[in-house]
């Protein structure tokens, strides 16, 4: 096998590189989002007083 068909190993790696980065990033993303709509069910701290 000569060096310049061996191109499939290469784009394995990246292909899992790119995969790897693609989960992490989507991970991120809905953890963040999850913790933004937590904060916004949370009432406030102190109810307004009315009399």
């Amino acid at each position: 096998m000569s060096d310049e068909k061996d191109w499939t190993g290469k784009a394995a790696m990246a292909g899992a590189a790119i995969g790897s980065a693609a989960l992490a990033a989507a991970l991120l993303y809905a953890s963040r989002r999850k913790e933004r709509a937590a904060a916004r069910r949370k009432p406030p701290v102190e109810p307004p007083e009315t009399d």
